[in-house]
């Protein structure tokens, strides 16, 4: 059986959905496969235990693009955001506690309790990050300039870029310059003096990486997700009905706008006849014919295991085979009989509940944060992680039973290739790692779980299709950025087969769930579909 259609998307992931929105806003009809029988990707609710629904892999959006979401119309579409305040609860084993909100003033006041140093340098710092990387969030919706041959366009966005990076002035262009390559350990040293504090804004800039806040080039990570949302540690944004309503939405969005989306249609194969992409294969057999094939997945599963490496040059493939994708990343849920006890909040009723509401930062200090990332350099899950952990319950009680709770936690760091046995062995060990660790946060919590789900970055590769267990889709690391997304020359979501090209995380921007990705896809493929309509206007 064989079908054809405009354009065939592989992977129903968020930047595959809006992909296909804008193509079909475009004009085109996308059809969008998907292997697992649900969309979204990592963005996706489950019921992991009866009663209890979960955002399974990530629990808070990147956030997403506000423009997109505009664009989309996803509101309309019945997506709800909620944003709590304070936004970060960052406790220490001695029961004290930080607690960062979405106001700079706010905050100030609360780290004065640890700092009054800090306290008075905090809303200056995070203004000037929101400053410096005004001129980032530019360039995360901007293709890429050809190194090789710049087309006009290039030179406008790059004249563009340099007009807003001289409009930094002379103090802050220097800040950007100097940053970008810093460890993120010595860029929160330089601004604060209390651990904590360091240690929770550092935490964002090496989350999902193989990089620990003393490794060079950490704090473009910070640089990057601060694009999208200036706060210094992170404001978190969680859709009502876990994330999987956010997949919803844009599913709606797109087919409303004239997309067709099949689920539980794997792709085994993209077929290739004389460099061109002629569709691609399904599982079953079907063949689905299409002049243009989009890949939302990872640039690794898409040139090395769905392409034959015979259509690609040996130098491509070699350097793909060394693009760097090895998750550092495990993700625990949690069904609890009821709320976690904190010792940092006790005694504290109903702002308890609220201090809970939104992200739950585990990692103390530095020192902390880089001695878990070494037990990943030699292959070993770190035995204190870094944990990110929300409870998503607390403000949208439909997720679990009343009076009772879910916990999502995403731990670091936890390689994807163990020097020991592999994760079929490690997994209940990884899952009382992690429960150990919040155990001497909130100590009633072992009595609480009713059940747990351990997701192990084997799964992540596994089950969700993420090469190396890699939630980004490869390192967000300097030498994989921007012009280096996923390959250098190959940064224009094109790639060297004609008619494919990329849409997903492995492409520039590439951080969290923004959709700035598949924004940027879509725009190259109805530029190349404009131009192919008028070279074939003029021979006929």
């Amino acid at each position: 059986m064989s079908t054809r259609n405009d354009v065939i998307i592989i992977g129903a992931g968020h930047n595959g959905l809006v992909t296909a929105f804008y193509l079909a806003r475009g004009g085109l009809k996308p059809l969008v496969v998907e292997r697992r029988p649900v969309v979204g990707g990592a963005a996706i609710t489950d019921e992991f235990t009866p009663g209890f629904k979960c955002s399974t892999l990530a629990h808070w959006a990147g956030p997403f693009a506000p423009e997109v979401a505009r664009e989309m119309q996803l509101q309309r579409c019945g997506l709800e955001i909620i944003r709590p305040d304070p936004a970060v609860f960052a406790p220490q084993p001695d029961g004290s506690a930080l607690r960062l909100y979405r106001d700079g003033a706010q905050s100030a006041q609360e780290i004065a309790r640890f700092s009054r140093s800090d306290a008075e340098r905090f809303p200056e710092f995070e203004r000037v990050l929101a400053r410096i990387t005004g001129v980032v969030r530019q360039l995360m919706f901007k293709t890429p300039p050809s190194l090789d041959q710049p087309t006009a366009r290039d030179f406008w966005n790059l004249l563009e870029a340099t007009q807003s990076f001289r409009g930094l002035g002379k103090k802050n262009m220097r800040r950007l310059l100097r940053w970008a390559p810093m460890p993120v350990a010595d860029l929160v040293a330089e601004w604060f003096e209390s651990e904590l504090l360091r240690a929770t804004i550092a935490a964002r800039g090496i989350f999902g990486s193989f990089l620990g806040p003393r490794s060079g080039g950490s704090t473009a990570g910070l640089l990057l997700r601060a694009a999208s949302d200036p706060h210094a540690a992170g404001a978190p944004d969680f859709p009502t009905g876990g994330m999987g309503a956010l997949a919803h939405a844009l599913a709606v969005a797109a087919l409303e706008a004239g997309a067709e989306i099949r689920t539980g249609a794997e792709v085994a194969e993209i077929s290739v006849r004389d460099g061109s992409v002629t569709g691609v294969v399904l599982a079953g057999g079907e063949v689905v014919a299409g002049q243009t094939v989009v890949s939302n997945a990872d640039p690794r599963r898409t040139f090395l295991r769905l392409l034959d490496p015979a259509h690609l040059d040996p130098s491509f493939v070699v350097k793909m085979q060394n693009y760097r994708c090895q998750g550092t990343m495990a993700k625990v849920n949690l069904a609890l009989a009821g709320m976690p006890s904190f010792v940092a909040l006790e005694g504290r009723g109903d702002s308890a509940r609220a201090a809970l509401a939104g992200r739950i930062h585990i990692g103390p200090e530095l020192d902390y944060l880089e001695r878990a990332f070494d037990a990943a350099k030699y292959g070993e899950f770190s035995a204190h992680p870094i944990l990110d952990v929300a409870i998503p319950s607390i403000a949208d009680p439909s997720l679990a039973p009343p009076g009772h709770h879910v916990m999502s936690i995403a731990a670091q760091f936890a390689p994807f290739k163990l020097r020991h046995g592999d994760w079929r062995g490690q997994r209940e060990a990884l899952g009382k790692v992690v429960t150990q660790t919040l155990a001497d946060y909130a100590p009633n919590l072992p009595s609480l779980i009713l059940d747990r789900q351990v997701i192990t970055p084997q799964d992540l590769e596994d089950t969700y299709a993420l090469s190396g267990g890699h939630i980004f889709h490869g390192e967000l690391a300097l030498d994989q950025l921007f012009t280096m997304r996923p390959l250098l020359g190959w940064a224009r979501y094109r790639t060297p087969i004609k008619g494919l090209y990329l849409c997903g995380s492995g492409t520039h921007p590439g951080s969290g769930l923004t959709g700035a990705s598949g924004r940027n896809a879509a725009r190259e493929i109805l530029r190349d579909w404009k131009k192919s309509r008028r070279v074939q206007l003029k021979l006929n």
